[in-house]
């Protein structure tokens, strides 16, 4: 079976998604005070920050979301 979406339906849903990833990305950044993502993934893997070992895996994920569903956006064809 093969279903058609209207391009700014697709947009939309992938803008909306992009925007809450990019929300959770902020929100573990400002628990532990960082405002980049490699400065804190560089922390919690040397140790500097007990405890974000949960964070910085949900960061590396959220990370392959945003970049995935960039790619589907950057691949949508022009109008």
């Amino acid at each position: 079976m093969k279903v058609t979406l209207d391009k700014e339906i697709i947009e939309d849903l992938v803008t909306y998604k992009l925007r809450n990833i990019k929300n959770l990305i902020s929100n573990i950044l400002e628990k532990w005070n960082e405002i980049s993502t490699d400065s804190f993934l560089k922390k919690a893997q040397n140790g500097t920050y007990e405890e974000a070992e949960n964070d910085a895996v949900d960061l590396k994920q959220l990370l392959m979301e945003e970049k995935k569903l960039t790619q589907i956006l950057e691949s949508l064809p022009e109008d």
